[in-house]
This record gives C-alpha cells, sequence and structure tokens, in this order.
C-alpha cells in the first residue's frame, strides 16, 4: 500500500464552551445579590445596554406603542424607547418559551439561535472573541484574577457563620429547615426571640423536634448562643467552660437575689460560703449576656425569594418567578443605529458589532436563567407535594437526578439552579436545596421511603413502648419490614442514635425505675 497525501472528508460532533456558554452557565449559579451586581457591571461597560427604570407594565406597552417599527432602522435621538422586550417581560406566562424551546442546560448543545442561523462550529463570532478579555482587574464579576486580599479581609456575618455550624453539624435535610428557622428568629444579641411553637406549627412537626434542634444548636459558637433568656444564655455558656454545678445553677435561678445584692439570702440558696460566691459571681461578670455582639452589626440583607409559591383557589400550586430579581435590562436598538451610521473606522464599527452582540447574548442569558429556574422550581414543588400539604415529615426522598430525568436536564445544570436560590412557600423560605433528602429503599418494589420519614417511625415505635414491650433494633427491623420499608438493623442502630435514644436494655431500665 502505497503512502500518499490524500484527503478526507469527516463529520464530527463536539461540544466546545464558547464564552458565550460560559457566561450563561455562570448566570445561572449566581444568587439573585450577585446577579444585580453582575448586571450593573456589564450596564456600566456596555453602552448599549440600558436598565429599564419605567414605573409599570402600563408605561412600558405604551411607549412601545408610540415607537414605530422604523424607529431603529432609521435612526432616532438618544431617548427614545427600545422597541424590544427586557429580560423580566421575557419571562411573563404569555412570552415564556415553548416546549420547543428548551432552557438553558449547561451540558447540552446550547447554541445562540439568531435570525434561524445556528451555530454549530463550536467556535466564537469574531465579534465575541475579545467580551471579557478587554477587561481592566476588577471590572469583570468572573475574572480568573480574584482579588486575594479582600476576600481575607471580608467579615463573616453571624448569619453565614452559624449556618457553616448547621451544614456541618446536622446531616438531616429536615432539621435543616427548622435550624434554619431558628437561624431567622435571632435578635442583635444573639437570643432567639421568637418561640419554638410557631416553628412547629409552620411545618406541621412535633414540638419535640423542634425543641431537640434547638438544643444541637445551642452547643454552636459562640457560646450562649439561641438562648430565649438571660438565664439560659448565661447557663450555655457556664456549661461550655463546664462550671454548671448545682450551686451556680441555683445562683443563676435567683439573679434578681443578685440584683438586689441580697447576700444573705444568696448565700442561703446555693449553699456556699462567701468566698466561693465572690468567685461565682466574677464569673458571671466575665462571661458576655450578648453573645452575637462579636459579630459585624451592620444591618443583614434580607433574602429576596426567586420563586414565588401559592396554593391555586382550583387546587395545585401557583409557581412564578420574583419579577424584583429579574433584572430589567434591554438593548438599545435605536442608539445602536444611530451610531452605528456616524462610525467611520472598521474598529469603531467591529467595537460596535462586538457590543451589541454581547448585550443580546446577556438579554438571551438572563432568559434562559429565569426561564430554566422556574422549569426546575415547578417540578420541585410537584415532587414534593406531600410536605407542602401535610408538614415536614412528609418530605419525600428526592435527588438531583430525580428532577433532571423529568426535565431532560443534566444533573449538573439542577444542582447549579438549587444552590443560592431561595423559594417563599407557604410553609416558610426555603433554598431549593434543603428539598433534596437520603431515601430506603421499598421492600415491596414501590416507591422509596425518605429516610426522615423512616426515623420519625423509629421514633413514633419507641415512644409507644411499655415496659413489658421494649422493642429492641431486631424488632424494630421486622415491623418495617412488614410495613413495606426495607432496611438493615445497622440503619435502625444508626438512626436510634442519631435521635439520642439508648439501646433497648437501657430503656427498659428507665422504665422500670420510673415505676
Amino acid at each position: 500500500m502505497a503512502i500518499t497525501p490524500r484527503l478526507e472528508l469527516k463529520l464530527s460532533q463536539t461540544l466546545v464552551m464558547t464564552p458565550q456558554l460560559q457566561q450563561a452557565i455562570k448566570l445561572l449559579q449566581l444568587s439573585s445579590l450577585e446577579l444585580a451586581s453582575y448586571v450593573e457591571t456589564e450596564l456600566e461597560q456596555n453602552p448599549l445596554l440600558e436598565l429599564d427604570e419605567r414605573e409599570n407594565d402600563n408605561q412600558r406597552e405604551a411607549d412601545r406603542e408610540q415607537a414605530t417599527p422604523t424607529d431603529a432602522a432609521e435612526g432616532g435621538e438618544q431617548g427614545d424607547i427600545p422597541d424590544g422586550p427586557d429580560t423580566a417581560e421575557l419571562t411573563g406566562a404569555e412570552t415564556m418559551p415553548s416546549d420547543g424551546e428548551s432552557p438553558l442546560d449547561a451540558d447540552y448543545g446550547n447554541v445562540y439561535e439568531q435570525d434561524g442561523v445556528v451555530d454549530v462550529s463550536g467556535e466564537a463570532p469574531a465579534a465575541f472573541a475579545d467580551v471579557g478579555g478587554n477587561r481592566g482587574r476588577g471590572g469583570n464579576a468572573f475574572d480568573d484574577e480574584r482579588d486575594f486580599e479582600s476576600a481575607l479581609t471580608k467579615e463573616i456575618t453571624l448569619r453565614d457563620y452559624l449556618t457553616e455550624q448547621l451544614n456541618v453539624d446536622i446531616e438531616d435535610p429536615v432539621e435543616r429547615m427548622i435550624g434554619v428557622h431558628l437561624i431567622d428568629l435571632l435578635d442583635e444579641s444573639g437570643w432567639l426571640s421568637g418561640d419554638v411553637e410557631t416553628i412547629a406549627e409552620t411545618l406541621n412537626c412535633e414540638l419535640s423536634r423542634v425543641e431537640s434542634v434547638l438544643d444541637l444548636m445551642q452547643h454552636f459558637d459562640p457560646p450562649g448562643i439561641f438562648a430565649r433568656d438571660l438565664r439560659e444564655c448565661l447557663a450555655l455558656q457556664l456549661r461550655e467552660k463546664d462550671r454548671l454545678d448545682p450551686a451556680m445553677a441555683a445562683l443563676l435561678d435567683n439573679l434578681e437575689l443578685l440584683a438586689r445584692q441580697d447576700i444573705k439570702s444568696i448565700l442561703k440558696v446555693c449553699g456556699v460560703d462567701a468566698d466561693d460566691l465572690a468567685d461565682m459571681v466574677n464569673e458571671i461578670r466575665a462571661l458576655n449576656p450578648k453573645p452575637a455582639q462579636t459579630f459585624d452589626h451592620e444591618v443583614a440583607q434580607t433574602i429576596i425569594p426567586d420563586i414565588l409559591m401559592r396554593a391555586n383557589p382550583d387546587g395545585g400550586w401557583i409557581v412564578e418567578l420574583n419579577p424584583d430579581t429579574l433584572p430589567r435590562v434591554l438593548v438599545n436598538t435605536t442608539y445602536y443605529a444611530e451610531v452605528n451610521q456616524t462610525a467611520q473606522s472598521k474598529q469603531d464599527k467591529e467595537y460596535l458589532a462586538e457590543r451589541f452582540q454581547s448585550a443580546s447574548w446577556l438579554v438571551k442569558s438572563l432568559d434562559q436563567r429565569a426561564n430554566t429556574i422556574l422549569k426546575v422550581a415547578s417540578e420541585l414543588v410537584r415532587q414534593q407535594h406531600s410536605f407542602f400539604v401535610r408538614g415536614v415529615e412528609h418530605l419525600r426522598p428526592l435527588v438531583l437526578r430525580d428532577i433532571a430525568e423529568v426535565i431532560e436536564m443534566h444533573e449538573s445544570t439542577v444542582s447549579r439552579v438549587t444552590t443560592n436560590k431561595y423559594m417563599s412557600t407557604p410553609r416558610g423560605l426555603f433554598e431549593l436545596k434543603y428539598f433534596f433528602t437520603s431515601s430506603i429503599a421499598s421492600a415491596s418494589g414501590g416507591d422509596a421511603h425518605s429516610a426522615e420519614s423512616v426515623r420519625h417511625r423509629i421514633k413514633a415505635l419507641i415512644d409507644e413502648e411499655t415496659l413489658d414491650s421494649v422493642f429492641s433494633d431486631d424488632r424494630i427491623v421486622e415491623i418495617l419490614r412488614d410495613s413495606g420499608i426495607d432496611i438493615a438493623r445497622r440503619t435502625v442502630a444508626k438512626y436510634r442514635e442519631t435521635l439520642k435514644i439508648p439501646s433497648s436494655i437501657q430503656r427498659k431500665r428507665q422504665k422500670a425505675q420510673a415505676l
């Protein structure tokens, strides 16, 4: 066989991460505050982008009717109203893309379609080549060059600090939901301003469950956090120092005597001498009655939900995007047409073309982002219907794959959507990722059971025990399997220990002593 040069035609399909696709992916994972900051930066850098600041939709419609279809082509004054819809209007019910127009999925072949032409080459058009590349340091929210110095000096808020501990110490998503509510009830001093009964009623769960989570979170740093009064705040700090002995507890129960300087009564109540009392008082004075004072006291940013959910009077739920979190950005085609006519040099025309295409892509990316969030949230609400109707104990086992398969997207896309996105529901404000939980297989091959619902079942069985019928872990396994829950003995033991329930031998001994 002769070795000779020859030409071959080969057809292949590849996915190349163009700058436009990278931008769309990064927009998808931004929170509403980060998105607003990014859009503000783009508005400063792109003269063809502008923020729609008209007061209401009626005014926008009136302005659009006054504009003629030929305004952009003929050129108008710089103050003319652009004739295209803004990003918020693109996500309305009447303008949402049809099923054929897929929302943004970062891991499938997303291409930018314009004027019926689809770019499948995988290479960025020339006008996009320098998007983000000619910006100075700090000019782009996604610069690879990060300002490490500012990151190191950034002060962490109390909420962030407690949320980090919550995610580390509590794995159960139901208990995390309860913990988020408790964090929201903290006042500036670090005390719990609300009552646990309200949380139990809102989430439709047992009061003991909320109190159990509160007891766990009262071990968080700083010591004394989540206290409900001064006595409890001081007691939590003394417990941390291992100094909450009976005498100190008696002193805390009689702080009004200490305030009145009634030394004789205090000595009698605590059963200590004057020297010991002086040491105890000094220990109390060294404590911090306001444990949250060590953190920044600036007013915390209120979490604005990205998705609004409410009951439909005709049945089911209404899920919609929050218009307050959607930047109203539009492309000023009128200004572009005017400036493009006066541009003389090739460099100026290329710059205008690049800015125009960059602005158009940003508006499209924001539309795709909103459409994707709405699609994921709607499916999430559908699959967690029992939770919203019946309460936290009925949280359905759910993983990213369950949502991804239904909406025909990749798991990584769903992961980006559910991070830093919040939904306002009749049961409170939740981050989307909190609705995902592990599952236990069904013994009959049916639907899986939520790990949290299994824990609740184990606790209910043990609560119903009597002295003559204390269930061992093996017996609990048999009962659960008879009810269709396929679970191992070691899993029952792990869940029991998580609930801080002693072994069957210890429980039987406790019941005997109680009699």
